[in-house]
């Protein structure tokens, strides 16, 4: 199971520090999808969105729940993130 998030405005810096962090949540791997933009927009992200991949069962929700921990600190400080369509495993 993955989730996919966005926040359009986010520096691509703080997307790396989010993706490490998510990273160190034992059973969560992430993804970077690139900005497919074709023209340039200073104001835009050069990230499009983050995808997180849970690698192993979460029958409590813990990680899922650590996560969202996660992703509310940086929405704190940077804006809401936008929920994309969830993705399948691949």
């Amino acid at each position: 199971m993955s989730d996919r998030v966005r926040n359009a405005k986010l520096p691509l810096a703080v997307y790396r520090e989010v993706a490490a962090h998510l990273r160190l949540i034992d059973g969560v791997e992430t993804d970077l999808i690139p900005q497919s933009s074709s023209v340039f927009d200073y104001d835009l992200s050069q990230v499009d969105s983050l995808v997180i991949r849970y690698r192993t069962d979460d029958p409590d929700g813990s990680k899922h729940a650590q996560v969202q921990q996660v992703l509310a600190y940086y929405g704190d400080r940077y804006g809401n993130w936008d929920a994309m369509a969830e993705c399948e495993q691949s």
